[in-house]
């Protein structure tokens, strides 16, 4: 991939003419006319992300109308790349060239070269099967083998068999093309039918360092080891990989202590965190250039590996683990675990510190730690919750799941246990067919199953809550924390929580911030500031719900908000303490369980949870409003699992009664 440089300085650009791929042009566009799927292996810093498209622009393959999709695992990749071929192209970005990312859309009637995640252009399947406007699909980063991407090129390899003139381009930084031309090869019994096509890297030597001895707590030693290059190394930029937020902020938080050591006269240090759940104006500005006399250290989860390349960076510190998403189909639980990162990966990481310059790579673990390391990372789609996969395969019409020809097939038992939450939820009746209109309604939506369950049964009579859902469905679909504090504010910030703190738990906490929100954070900017409030992430769940809203209209469901934020003082919220009325509190937490009740949990003498399916202890996450506080049963939204506990999130108190009533005949009560 091409560097980035969001600054948009001309002189800092790698003219597209030097980049590895400008000299392979002319035999690309021959291969891509002549064979059905191309499978492209280019290292990092080839340019094949960002040339390629542009290439078959040029040469004809955008005529008639007809789009050029390019698909990558994360949306901050969509937007980066989206932005810097718009740039290179000098256009408005959402003209010739935009990008769709989840509740973002930023695409007109003339785009020709369209950017988007993988689940987008699933959704675009539901509505056109043969995906008929794009003459060309590339699937970047595909070595990642995240569970859209593999879903995706199952499905390209079923579509180019009713449509021999659409062409797929496969990409890939590592070597493992011959698994996706092997996969491809079924499609025609000609060997012509895939081509495999390698680009060399564009890369400086880079210096490997490992630790003598294992580290106990390698956060602290990456972030020692950030400072002592800042004083005694020469210029550069440092990228920190560490696991998940909380690492970085732990780790941002030392970096601002440490910095404040510094000799005034010093360069100074400017930490800046990139993952999943910022929003895209805050992960813009990790490729910006720092200011004079200042050494930008990034730290990112694993989105730096291949996603997305920063200019600039010359030290790379590798932590040596990475979070994964696992699912255990005997507990029922997903939870987000730290493993060893593979070998792949950390010749990954490493590559990013030779991209404009020699550079350093120090690794937070010993030689003999990296030769144990697995060569590859397990492929998403055999160690995840497949109930979201399975419903949008069945929304796709491949009635029999279990025969989709699969990249890797996925273990039976995680097909299984699918089905059984899917059953559960409504949304396959007894032979797994697809329910009509719950099932249909629920593979159309963009967010995951329970969520959508619970937002189409919100308009039921029994819960006559659509409105509270939908800011609740909004509010958790943020990633982010909402909350935030800055060095030595915290108690100030506990303190303004109470402020909106619902005795029932988060989910009804939430709804009375995003409610004060409307009626006053968003006329007084400071409303927010003095609440410890993240105004942009508040802003985006408004527009989250607006979207979720439209999305409900579309879907044929009546949307009836006379008794949501248009009123200047809801009826479910008062000033001190807001909370909702009794019976209007009971209908928000019974229609959340008839979404969330295979994520509940029993809680224990000790303080601690036992999950009701499963047997698994369980923890209440400190950010939660129900830490340290005495609930008989709840259910939550979220698992993380961090070194020996699993932690649970977005927890609200719920009746036992409630998990059988609604639960769809996922749970019985014992006589």
């Amino acid at each position: 991939m091409a560097d980035f440089d969001l600054s948009f300085i001309p002189a800092l650009y790698t003219p597209s003419a030097l980049l590895p791929i400008a000299r392979h042009k002319k035999s690309l566009l021959y291969t891509i006319e002549t064979h059905q799927v191309t499978i492209l292996v280019g290292q990092t810093g080839s340019g094949k992300t960002t040339q390629l498209p542009q290439f078959l622009h040029q040469a004809g393959w955008t005529s008639g109308g007809k789009c050029i999709a390019v698909t990558q695992p994360r949306r901050v990749a969509v937007t980066t790349v989206a932005t810097r071929v718009a740039e290179e192209l000098r256009c408005q970005l959402g003209d010739e060239v935009g990008y769709s990312i989840r509740f973002e859309d930023v695409t007109s009637a003339k785009t020709r070269i369209k950017f988007l995640t993988d689940g987008m252009i699933l959704r675009e399947a539901l509505i056109d099967p043969l995906l008929s406007r794009y003459s060309v699909i590339m699937v970047d980063e595909a070595h990642e083998r995240s569970l859209s991407s593999d879903i995706l090129l199952g499905l390209l390899k079923k579509i180019i068999k009713r449509r021999p003139e659409l062409r797929i381009i496969v990409s890939s930084a590592t070597l493992d093309a011959e698994t996706f031309a092997d996969f491809f090869r079924g499609v025609d019994s000609s060997e012509d039918q895939s081509r495999v096509v390698s680009i060399e890297g564009r890369t400086y030597p880079v210096d490997i360092m490992f630790l003598e001895q294992p580290t106990e707590d390698y956060v602290e030693r990456a972030v020692q080891t950030a400072f002592t290059i800042h004083q005694q190394e020469p210029p550069g930029d440092i990228l920190i990989f560490l696991t998940g937020r909380e690492e970085i902020e732990t780790a941002m938080e030392r970096l601002s202590d440490l910095a404040s050591t510094l000799h005034p006269q010093a360069p100074s240090l400017q930490p800046l965190p990139l993952y999943a759940g910022l929003s895209t104006d805050e992960q813009m500005y990790v490729f910006a250039e720092a200011a004079e006399n200042t050494r930008k250290i990034i730290l990112s989860t694993n989105i730096a590996e291949a996603s997305v390349t920063i200019s600039g960076v010359v030290y790379v510190i590798d932590c040596g683990f990475v979070k994964l998403r696992t699912f255990n189909p005997i507990t029922n639980i997903e939870t987000l675990t730290p493993f060893p990162t593979s070998k792949a990966s950390a010749i990954q990481r490493a590559g990013r510190a030779g991209r404009t310059q020699p550079g350093k790579c120090f690794r937070m673990y010993t030689q003999q730690a990296y030769n144990s390391l697995q060569s590859t990372t397990s492929p998403e789609i055999q160690r995840s919750n497949l109930a979201p996969i399975a419903l949008q395969l069945k929304a796709l019409g491949i009635d029999n799941v279990v025969r989709f020809d699969f990249l890797s097939p996925p273990p039976a038992q995680l097909m299984v246990r699918a089905f059984d939450l899917l059953y559960s939820l409504g949304a396959v009746d007894d032979y797994a067919k697809l329910t009509s209109p719950l099932g249909t309604r629920m593979a159309e939506l963009s967010i995951p199953p329970m969520m959508a369950k619970c937002l189409l049964a919100s308009s039921d009579s029994k819960f006559n809550c659509q409105s509270e859902i939908l800011t609740i469905s909004a509010m958790t679909s943020l990633q982010g924390n909402i909350w935030f504090h800055h060095s030595g504010e915290k108690k100030a910030m506990d303190l303004s929580r109470r402020k909106f703190a619902a005795e029932e738990g988060d989910h009804l906490t939430l709804l009375n911030v995003y409610q004060s929100f409307i009626t006053k954070g968003r006329k007084e900017a400071k409303w927010c500031h003095e609440n410890h409030l993240n105004f942009k992430s508040i802003s985006r769940a408004v527009s989250i719900r607006n979207q979720l809203r439209r999305y409900l209209e579309r879907l044929g469901v009546k949307v009836d908000e006379t008794l949501s934020s248009s009123s200047s003082n809801p009826p479910y919220l008062t000033t001190k303490p807001p909370t909702a009325p009794a019976d209007k509190a009971t209908t928000i937490l019974q229609c959340l369980t008839s979404g969330f009740f295979s994520h509940a949990a029993k809680m224990q003498p000790d303080g601690s949870f036992r999950s009701v399916s499963g047997d698994v202890t369980m923890y209440a996450h400190p950010t939660s409003l129900m830490f340290n506080r005495k609930a008989q049963y709840v259910i939550f939204h979220e698992l993380l699992e961090t070194g020996e506990k699993v932690y649970i999130k977005d927890i609200s108190k719920v009746e036992k009664s409630w998990l059988v009533d609604f639960s769809g005949g996922f749970y019985n009560m014992k006589s």
